[in-house]
């Protein structure tokens, strides 16, 4: 399949809802043509989109970045022979993976290479990339093709009972996170067959594990009455889907209360609303386009005087580098003032920092205020 066609077919699924696909069969599908091109003499090669942000445009119809026509290929050439033979060599640990209705980490199969003889992996970057490329080839998302994340998908607390579904029988299952106790739920891998309850106003994605600790520990969803989600840093692909379908499927709004600064804004935010250049392919399904952020804002920096870091050299390029190459900080004159606020500032804030006026500043004072002015946050 052509990287065209499959933008095509993702384009004409659903906005919330990654339609079902035979992953065996679209597998099978490429194995035939490569076969057809071997039989007529032809190089057989593969076509990838060019996973960048260099091929990405933002789109202001759908608030998601959008993957361009640019390609790279591999055939049996001198130079790419290798990478051609990794590439078949993982679609096919991918049919074994779905006919078998097993899954694999992307540790697993980057071990499981050490059986290809020539085609083996050195390195695990090289085989995550390899399974990126593949997954934007077929236009089939990973988790479809057996292949789950390694990292933590998220931790959830509040106004909300999952449905999820028992492991050894397939009899739906009542998880309530409004009584788990001094823990959460952790979100699993895959959360298509989860269905929801709740009578919550809006769901807070939350981005450091301390402060998402804080809000558990006084019960802050219970007075605010919203759903609590640990993104742990960059919010992992599960954790991003979760918030999305939740999002979607109870019509509520989204929240993101990151620390002030230039990965937070660009890396974590950005990540969460509109996706990445690297996984522009499947964005509309990974990102929550309905996003808003919340905090820590520059302008909370000096409003709150809150204690601050001098900008890193890392962070003013980080910064420079949104303004200047970001499709999603381009189209929002919002977001460009923030930037260059911060960056003549030279400043940062984490989010604890607001414990200067109180342990609990941020649930007495900072959120309440906050969440009665949703109108005056950042797009």
């Amino acid at each position: 399949m052509s990287p065209k066609a499959a933008a095509a077919r993702s384009r004409a699924r659903s906005k919330s809802k990654p339609r079902k696909i035979d992953a065996g069969k679209v597998i099978d599908g490429v194995a035939k043509r490569i076969m057809g091109d071997v039989k007529k003499s032809n190089r057989p090669h593969l076509d990838f989109p060019l996973r960048s942000l260099s091929n990405v445009s933002y789109s202001s119809k759908t608030g998601t970045f959008v993957i361009g026509d640019r390609v790279t290929t591999r055939d049996l050439s001198y130079t790419t022979a290798k990478t051609f033979a990794q590439s078949v060599r993982m679609m096919s640990l991918s049919k074994e993976l779905v006919e078998t209705d097993d899954i694999a980490t992307k540790r697993d199969a980057y071990y499981q290479s050490k059986n290809w003889g020539d085609a083996k992996f050195d390195e695990q970057p090289e085989s995550d990339t390899v399974m990126d490329d593949m997954e934007a080839m077929l236009g089939v998302n990973r988790e479809q093709l057996g292949f789950i994340p390694d990292e933590h998908g998220g931790a959830v607390v509040g106004e909300l009972v999952v449905v999820d579904r028992d492991a050894s029988t397939g009899k739906p299952l009542r998880i309530d996170l409004a009584k788990q106790g001094s823990g959460a739920w952790s979100v699993p891998s895959t959360v298509e067959h989860i269905k929801f309850k709740t009578k919550a106003k809006f769901i807070l994605a939350i981005e450091t594990t301390g402060m998402f600790q804080r809000l558990v520990k006084h019960a802050f969803w219970k007075k605010a009455k919203c759903i609590l989600v640990a993104m742990s840093g960059v919010p992992s692909r599960a954790c991003r889907r979760f918030i999305r379908k939740l999002a979607d499927d109870q019509n509520l709004p989204v929240y993101v209360f990151t620390d002030g600064d230039p990965y937070g804004y660009s890396n974590i935010y950005r990540t969460l609303k509109v996706g990445s250049g690297n996984s522009a392919h499947l964005n509309e399904f990974f990102c929550v386009p309905q996003a808003k952020f919340l905090g820590v804002t520059p302008k909370d920096i000096v409003d709150y005087d809150l204690p601050t870091h001098a900008l890193k050299d890392v962070d003013v390029k980080r910064a420079k580098d949104a303004l200047k190459n970001d499709p999603f900080f381009q189209h929002h004159k919002q977001w460009q003032r923030a930037l260059k606020q911060m960056i003549k500032m030279g400043k940062r804030a984490e989010q604890q920092a607001l414990a200067k006026h109180g342990l609990n500043y941020v649930i007495e004072k900072y959120l309440p205020a906050k969440l009665k002015a949703v109108s005056k946050f950042l797009p």
